[in-house]
């Protein structure tokens, strides 16, 4: 990561190019060179940690997917928020997403776990943490990127209305509190891990609502099904 990486997408650096060269993201890249150093494996690739942004360009995003931190397993991160690669097994949080798309859309579960074909729709799955280190969850965390994640939340909430945010979880929720709901429409549930998705997760009907929502303001709804 340079101060100002060079395959971030075009509309998104115009945004948030100024972050990369603040002091926390230069202690940020410094941080990560070392952990590197060290031998650690670090997820995702380093050309696909702004995988999220360059799916998405900032004047096509329609709705927001808040997640966490990328999963910590080789292979799994590919720098969306709950997706994984073709070929990788579903990790649980995701297969309730399925669950809930089949209960409520009637949709087939998916054979795999890709959601890039969300990501080109105008879905940004955006982690609050960009980076990992191999099995040890929340590694990076409080090490400068959920200040720049905060940035993409906040220049979005700035310039771009009728945007969908799906809030799951406390953490999400909290991550989103400066989303202005008369602009935008927030939906929030428990987070679909296994540990909360019976509390409110499955049943929360976001993606019928969403789209609905989309419609209504005349922008075309995102079509949930994967292509196989």
């Amino acid at each position: 990561m340079t101060n100002r990486p060079v395959k971030l997408e075009q509309s998104w650096l115009n945004e948030i190019g100024q972050e990369f060269d603040l002091p926390y993201m230069q202690a940020l890249r410094q941080f990560l060179q070392q952990e590197k150093a060290k031998g650690k494996n670090i997820y995702p690739s380093g050309s696909d940690i702004f995988n999220a942004l360059n799916s998405t360009p900032f004047d096509r995003v329609k709705l927001v997917i808040l997640g966490q931190d990328p999963y910590h397993g080789p292979g799994q991160a590919h720098g969306l928020s709950f997706s994984v690669p073709r070929g990788i097994a579903t990790p649980p949080s995701l297969q309730n997403i399925f669950k809930e798309q089949q209960r409520s859309l009637n949709l087939a579960i998916p054979s795999h776990g890709c959601l890039q074909s969300w990501a080109d729709q105008g879905v940004l799955l955006l982690n609050a943490t960009l980076t990992v280190e191999r099995a040890n969850a929340g590694s990076h965390q409080r090490k400068g990127w959920e200040q720049f994640t905060d940035a993409v939340v906040a220049a979005l909430n700035a310039k771009r209305n009728n945007v969908v945010y799906l809030l799951w979880g406390a953490y999400a929720q909290k991550k989103g509190r400066v989303i202005d709901a008369a602009r935008n429409l927030v939906l929030k549930s428990p987070h679909p891990s296994p540990l909360s998705a019976h509390r409110g997760f499955i049943g929360n009907d976001h993606f019928v609502v969403a789209n609905n929502y989309l419609q209504e303001k005349g922008l075309s709804p995102i079509n949930w099904a994967l292509p196989e």
